[in-house]
């Protein structure tokens, strides 16, 4: 039993030391004010999470591990325009490459990254896109995310939105019922092109 909680407090300590070096790295580039409230929104939200600790704390790595990887070839770094979002190990990438080679080198950069179960290639052929559009994402993210919190057929929190170019991409652990729920808000939002489900499914 001794050896089993030394096991489990090791295990605790490691992963700590994971999110805490990316609060720091946060800190270092934005200032100790945002990492401070970004530890406290991500302690709150943990909470309510229905992922484990571990693994909401190995979704972060994920994140923070393939940003980095893909930061490392010059040529995505330069010419594409790519975000990686991990949920229980479920990665999605979405974004824009100029062309099919620099989108199958976006995939294999990250594809060993540890801890990743699948991965949702969501890379769209073509110019990155333009800050208008990018605001106009964030604005519909924001409208589905007011109509999810608007029902009561969902737990808001549990569900990720992102929106790229118009398209919706939906995250997270829900019973098939909760995402055909989803799902229907989010193509409904007037504005939306596509809506994209990369759901794990859990029993209702």
């Amino acid at each position: 039993m001794a050896l089993l909680a030394n096991n489990k407090a090791s295990l605790f300590s490691s992963k700590s030391m994971r999110i805490a070096s990316i609060l720091m790295l946060v800190s270092a580039l934005q200032g100790c004010a945002v990492a401070t409230v970004v530890a406290v929104t991500a302690g709150a939200t943990m909470v309510a999470d229905r992922r484990s600790f571990s693994k909401q704390i190995d979704d972060q790595s994920i994140e923070f591990t393939a940003h980095n990887e893909l930061a490392k070839q010059k040529a995505l770094a330069k010419n594409t325009n790519l975000h990686v979002i991990s949920v229980n190990g479920s990665v999605l990438i979405i974004g824009q490459a100029p062309n099919t080679y620099l989108r199958d080198l976006a995939i294999k950069s990250i594809e060993d990254v540890p801890d990743i179960v699948v991965i949702h290639n969501q890379i769209r052929i073509g110019s990155n896109t333009a800050v208008s559009t990018k605001s106009n994402d964030i604005w519909l993210t924001s409208r589905i995310k007011s109509a999810l919190l608007a029902t009561n057929a969902v737990n808001a929190k549990d569900i990720k939105v992102v929106t790229e170019n118009s398209e919706v991409f939906l995250l997270g652990l829900v019973t098939k019922e909760e995402a055909n729920v989803v799902v229907e808000i989010a193509r409904n939002i007037n504005g939306v092109s596509r809506v994209y489900k990369a759901f794990e499914y859990i029993e209702s």
